[in-house]
């Protein structure tokens, strides 16, 4: 066993760092679109940030710690041509955030530039083995060992070729990478190379782009192409060749998004994660429209009315479910786990994806094993499915094989390529650093998979599922309800905890989650000690914390739990704390019970989640705003964590 999961590790467990790289070869200067790429990116790793051009046969390389706004002063009344180039900005593994580790990196010779989103995980032999050959280094990265490596393949290749210099040094590299390379001595070439770490492909007229993920491109062409593991392409002005990493050509074929560049726009918020609660109304009719059959009714009962378009034989029999995700996402599955129990029936385990990769549930026949990650991307989840279908490959019985599903915002990542079945959230572009809209769409994601259980497997009648589409499709005009009457409330409130130090936050039942939830997007974007608890967890520990300085926010939805989470309220009222609760309006008994109110409107418990989450999301959006903090961009976080 020792030894299988030592071979899962070396196999599988890839970090790395959590970076955006862009690059860009046409008839434009490049300066200008590579910065517009890396503002779109930023929310990948604002640590750094730095562009490398090629012009009159030299490198061009300007960096600068911080923000990307520190290098865009940096080139202020810089008049650069060049229309070759590319830019990086950095979330911080190998090396402090410093200028002197910031991308891109080069050789001795400073001849060729490499900017890179991955760990290097052999990269101290190969540095020491460089620096014995007499390389000079410059930073204390894992990139920079690249660069020199390049240089020494085109000095000993009798046909001098940057492509094949490349393709020979990423055969040496052990561990997940992507990167793109220029070299003045080959001005009209950009080569890009990936193994586990995300990296695409844009087609324009004459033009052509790569970056760390869509967002950058989308300004500027809608034609792209994900590279997948072991390719490496070539980029001229005249095109774009792929080749695998031993040396084979590929013949691909670029795919079109549907996104336009109005959707990476603030569209006159103030931050994008307050643009993306907005948008939620939005994502929740998308997902209606998507998986559930707007018509049904409990007369067409011999028509499904849920269309995931999953394979049959991926929920049939099933026994157990387990869902791996991190952070918002195990949030979101432990909606999920509500849902399958109470609706389909179906026993469900939600694990941490980081503790299951090394400590999995035994196996079990029938089981489901669903991953769930807004970018597809997650270095965790990504492993812990991996891990799963590895170990369950061996057995010949199909009822131990393993049945794998992921839940996205984006089919096209690293997740689409590992499982065979994906539920896409359509969500949209998310910018924001802290989850809102992705949250959402991945707990619709979960009410269209229990549902379709619940009704493969008769759990509720004809009439249950109607009553609860029906609660379903008045949830996004109940949402903007929400929006309009209550934002500018909580922003008032806000006022009242911008010095705050502590949080609690109860729920029960379903709403449990959206009280974690609503902890986490507290402490993600205002920095305050935030914690959720089960309401009826308090008196068995926590409640010790409370005082007239810890602010309670408490949901309460009439329900099967109401009377008990009110209940548990009265208990930290009892220690002084100020009580806020997430409750419908004309609730007398809540009414005598909170100090504060935020009101949503009534709706059945189990369609709950939708509404009693934005408004904990507008809280922590407007004491983080109130605080002058840099909502979109919080500290020591980044959008896709690809690192263990």
């Amino acid at each position: 066993m020792r030894s299988f999961c030592k071979t899962i590790y070396k196999t599988f467990i890839k970090e790395w760092a959590m970076c955006g790289i862009v690059g860009y070869i046409g008839t434009q200067a490049a300066s200008g679109i590579l910065l517009e790429g890396l503002r779109k990116l930023e929310y990948r790793g604002y640590d750094s940030a730095g562009i490398a051009t090629v012009l009159e046969g030299e490198i061009h390389c300007v960096r600068a710690k911080g923000k990307l706004i520190n290098l865009e002063e940096k080139l202020a009344g810089e008049d650069n041509p060049a229309r070759i180039g590319i830019a990086h900005t950095r979330w911080a593994t190998h090396g402090k955030p410093e200028e002197y580790n910031a991308h891109p990196h080069m050789d001795t010779d400073q001849r060729i530039a490499v900017i890179q989103n991955g760990i290097i995980e052999n990269y101290r032999e190969l540095r020491e083995a460089l620096k014995s050959r007499g390389c000079e280094f410059r930073s204390d990265t894992d990139t920079e060992v690249i660069p020199h490596l390049i240089a020494e393949q085109l000095a000993t290749l009798e046909d001098s070729s940057l492509l094949e210099a490349v393709r020979l040094v990423v055969n040496q590299l052990h561990g997940a990478f992507a990167i793109a390379v220029i070299s003045a001595d080959y001005p009209d070439e950009l080569i890009v190379a990936r193994q586990q770490a995300p990296v695409v492909l844009g087609f324009g007229q004459g033009e052509f782009y790569c970056a760390s993920d869509t967002p950058a491109l989308v300004p500027y062409t809608r034609a792209v192409l994900p590279l997948e593991n072991g390719e490496i392409a070539r980029m001229t002005p005249l095109g774009v060749e792929i080749y695998s990493f031993d040396g084979h050509r590929l013949k691909k074929t670029p795919r079109t998004l549907n996104w336009n560049p109005v959707m990476v726009e603030k569209q006159g918020f103030k931050h994008f994660m307050l643009k993306e609660i907005y948008e939620q109304p939005g994502v929740v009719r998308a997902c209606l429209e998507a998986y559930f059959d707007g018509e049904w009714a409990a007369t067409d009962a011999n028509k499904s009315p849920i269309h995931l378009g999953l394979a049959p034989e991926l929920l049939a029999d099933l026994q157990h479910i387990q869902i791996v995700a991190c952070g918002t996402s195990w949030h979101a599955g432990l909606v999920g786990k509500y849902l399958l129990e109470q609706l389909a029936g179906v026993p469900t385990t939600v694990h941490y994806a980081s503790e299951f990769r090394y400590a999995p549930a035994p196996i079990t026949p029938n089981t489901l094993t669903i991953g769930v990650t807004q970018s597809g991307e997650t270095a965790d989840t990504l492993a812990a499915l991996e891990m799963e279908k590895k170990r369950r490959s061996s057995f010949t019985q199909p009822e131990l094989q393993s049945r794998l599903l992921g839940i996205t915002n984006r089919p096209e990542s690293s997740l689409g390529d590992l499982v065979p079945n994906i539920i896409d959230t359509h969500a949209g572009i998310e910018i924001g650093v802290a989850a809102t809209k992705t949250f959402v769409a991945q707990v619709m994601a979960f009410y269209g998979l229990a549902l379709d259980l619940t009704d493969r497997r008769q759990a509720k009648s004809p009439e249950q599922l109607e009553e609860i589409l029906v609660g379903l499709r008045q949830l996004p005009a109940q949402m903007e309800v929400v929006l309009e009457s209550q934002e500018r409330y909580i922003e008032e409130l806000a006022h009242d905890f911008a010095e705050t130090q502590d949080f609690i936050f109860l729920g029960r039942g379903i709403n449990f989650p959206i009280a974690l939830e609503g902890a986490l997007k507290l402490k993600e974007i205002s920095y305050i000690h935030a914690e959720g608890y089960p309401a009826g967890e308090m008196k068995h520990g926590p409640i010790a914390l409370l005082d007239a300085k810890v602010p309670v926010v408490a949901i309460a939805m009439p329900g099967a739990v109401y009377e008990k989470v009110l209940s548990n309220a009265q208990e930290a009222r009892a220690r002084d704390a100020r009580l806020i609760g997430v409750t419908p309006m004309d609730e007398q008994e809540a009414a005598d019970t909170f100090d504060t109110l935020i009101p949503v409107p009534h709706v059945d418990e189990l369609l709950s989640p939708i509404l009693t989450v934005i408004p904990l999301q507008l809280l922590a959006y407007h004491i983080a705003a109130r605080r002058g903090l840099d909502v979109d961009q919080p500290r020591n976080l980044a959008k896709s964590v690809t690192v263990e």
